[in-house]
């Protein structure tokens, strides 16, 4: 029998076995734990113990069957050592064999490749939304096998034969579901790949470890493009730089545990970036300042041709204020109908979203927040309460249908601006504060219902988040 033949798939990557019957006895006696064969002599007990003592201590079957025989063999047969002469016992390819049967769900035999696996593994794998959008110089420096790559079909488990099929399905299995996590991913590994190629070097598959600490450096010092730092070319943020390396160490680790790599040179990359050990934020709004914007909402919209605008500005507020969704999640989907407000009573709304992962969330509205929409709907000439299935965008816009993303950031970030332009006289650290602030920033602080049937106002933790 060949050992090579046969695979381990407990380990990660699953691996061969040695290709030799001595090598691959003693792979097998140190995963199990336990001995499988050992041909004795008294030369090899006297070379493997310091005394006729501690030999006797250790092995007492061992050397009773010395003193009448040449040499004597220890293997292992349903589930115990045995100890018999040499001339009676089965040979290693044997106890190899029944132990390797014993054990034959995590001992395999690799098939021996067919026409029909040939043909598949052949294929390339789906290029996916973010391949697709690559240069042909891009997709061709990717199209390549490094030194750490394992090409052999029983233990390379993704069925990729070169980076760029890897790379695609690793983005289908990270970032599939989202299409801002894809676009996050794909700039980090853009990022990756010209600083490699600034230095010459690739594919990723044979980057080592040392060129990826060299990555970590380059990073933490500004020069992740070229080889030297031009001049004004700051560090890249902390959180950029964990990101960074969140990303090449997850696809590595990927690669790893899937078999497409032999070895894993990212193991730890990441480990000295910015802990996450605590759920407290570090951008969030005091309530000082969202007093301020509240009071900047309360004041009364004259009418004319803008108080349609200062209404939607103000029921934008509200909803980022009062609702904690995401920037995404406020933006009008017509292929799901969301977001959408729902009445259920008088005076009780509800706010329907799609978050993360395409799943649809139910977000109740403090009466706050119903007013100032209440009264932004009025202005729209809609409804004062939203009627059911009502299908129509949440915000409008100004040239299409609805605002999106950058429109519904856009009003925010002026509603904030003129709150601190108010500011600016009397506290000017603060309206500094307030004109960085963000609608991610409002995640971080919302309204918590007390005993009293009042709110609690207080900075949100992570680990509060219900949405």
């Amino acid at each position: 029998m060949n050992p090579a033949d046969w695979v381990d798939t407990a380990t990660i990557p699953p691996r061969p076995l040695p290709p030799t019957v001595e090598a691959a006895l003693a792979y097998l006696a140190e995963v199990l734990g336990h001995p499988v064969y050992a041909h004795w002599t008294l030369a090899r007990v006297k070379r493997r113990y310091g005394s006729l003592a501690e030999a006797k201590a250790a092995q007492p079957a061992v050397l009773k069957l010395l003193l009448a025989h040449d040499a004597a063999v220890e293997y292992w047969e349903r589930g115990r050592l045995r100890t018999v002469p040499a001339a009676q016992a089965p040979s290693p390819e044997a106890v190899l064999a029944r132990v390797l049967h014993t054990h034959r769900r995590r001992f395999q035999r690799a098939a021996a490749p067919t026409a029909t696996t040939l043909k598949a593994t052949s294929a390339p794998a789906a290029p996916g939304p973010w391949l697709a959008d690559q240069d042909a110089r891009t997709l061709a420096w990717l199209a390549r096998v490094g030194r750490f790559a394992q090409p052999q079909a029983a233990t390379n488990t993704l069925g990729a034969t070169d980076d760029a099929q890897a790379l695609a399905l690793f983005l289908r299995d990270r970032a599939a579901r989202s299409a801002h996590t894809r676009r996050a991913y794909g700039a980090e590994l853009r990022r990756l790949m010209a600083w490699c190629e600034a230095r010459q070097l690739g594919p990723l598959s044979d980057l080592s470890r040392q060129h990826l600490l060299a990555y970590r450096h380059a990073l933490q010092h500004g020069d992740d493009r070229g080889n030297t730092v031009a001049p004004g070319n700051r560090p890249l943020a902390e959180a950029t730089r964990s990101r960074a390396l969140a990303v090449v160490a997850s696809c590595y680790r990927f690669w790893y545990n899937t078999g497409y790599l032999h070895a894993n040179p990212a193991a730890g990359l990441s480990a000295g970036s910015r802990a996450r050990a605590g759920f407290t934020p570090t951008r969030w709004l005091p309530p000082a300042l969202m007093a301020a914007c509240d009071a900047w909402c309360a004041i009364p919209v004259p009418d004319g041709a803008d108080a349609l605008v200062a209404r939607r500005q103000r029921a934008i507020w509200a909803l980022f204020r009062y609702a904690g969704v995401r920037l995404a999640e406020l933006a009008w989907s017509a292929e799901a109908g969301l977001p959408r407000l729902e009445a259920e009573t008088l005076g009780r709304w509800t706010l329907y979203v799609r978050g993360k992962g395409d799943k649809r969330r139910a977000i109740p509205l403090p009466a706050a927040c119903v007013a100032i929409v209440r009264a932004y709907r009025l202005a729209r000439g809609l409804p004062a309460e939203p009627p059911p299935h009502e299908a129509l965008p949440l915000i409008h816009g100004n040239k299409g249908e609805a605002l999106q993303a950058a429109g519904l950031y856009r009003e925010l970030k002026t509603l904030l601006a003129a709150v601190a332009a108010g500011l600016a006289d009397n506290d000017p650290a603060q309206a500094l504060l307030l004109r960085k602030a963000s609608p991610h920033w409002l995640r971080h602080y919302l309204p918590f219902p007390t005993m009293s049937g009042d709110t609690d106002e207080r900075p949100r933790k992570s680990k509060d988040c219900r949405f």
